[in-house]
């Protein structure tokens, strides 16, 4: 099974696009069809797989802190793009946006990695989950969670894809429900990094959205 997974299965580079293409999806629907529920349903998909995909480019990086400086640069420089397209104001500090939410996931991994007990690791998991939602990050406390939920299981196959879809179904009221769908495809990651694409989805992702705020003036 383990090499016909191999063989079949999806490599980062793929799972990647998956996440990249629901995501403008769902920020379609969010910023130009507001009223059109099946664009977040399908959107849905695209935070977890990036959740995923951070976890392991977190075990796999060779350089850490280049890791960290590098979501850091890039959650400046989208806050702009993203309070545009979101709040139509060119900074507004109530929400800030998803690359802060992944900057602190992987200091909590960072810290995590570092050793102590359990009773210790879940202190310091918490207290990230705190400051998540302090800042009012994207997906606040619950983005952490889920970066934990992956980091912790990652070697655990059934406890981990279950983990995840669980962690979509909790949030009651909330299309989320829909984001466990993204298990199937995380399921089929093969291991395999496939072709590179370090700097696309940083650069891609304050583009897009001030591609979509534009968008959503002219259709004004």
């Amino acid at each position: 099974m383990e090499q016909v997974l191999r063989r079949a299965g999806l490599t980062s580079y793929q799972l990647k696009w998956i996440a990249i293409i629901t995501m403008v999806i769902d920020h379609t629907g969010a910023i130009i069809y507001p009223g059109e529920m099946i664009w977040r349903y399908l959107g849905r998909l695209s935070f977890p797989i990036f959740c995923f995909l951070l976890v392991e480019g977190f075990v796999h990086t060779h350089d850490i802190y280049q890791y960290m400086l590098r979501l850091g640069i890039f959650a400046v420089i989208s806050e702009i793009p993203y309070d545009l397209a979101f709040h139509g104001r060119i900074l507004e500090f109530e929400y800030q946006n998803v690359f802060f939410t992944l900057l602190l996931g992987v200091v909590m991994m960072y810290v995590l990695e570092k050793g102590g007990d359990w009773p210790e690791k879940l202190i310091e998991v918490l207290l990230v989950m705190w400051l998540a939602n302090l800042l009012r990050t994207d997906y606040s406390f619950k983005g952490i969670l889920l970066i934990s939920v992956f980091y912790v299981f990652r070697q655990y196959f059934l406890p981990k894809m279950a983990g995840g879809a669980v962690w979509n179904l909790l949030w009651n009221g909330s299309v989320q429900g829909y984001g466990a769908l993204a298990m199937i495809p995380i399921a089929l990651y093969n291991g395999e990094r496939g072709r590179r694409m370090k700097y696309f989805f940083y650069v891609f992702y304050p583009a897009h959205l001030l591609v979509l705020y534009g968008i959503s003036r002219c259709l004004m």
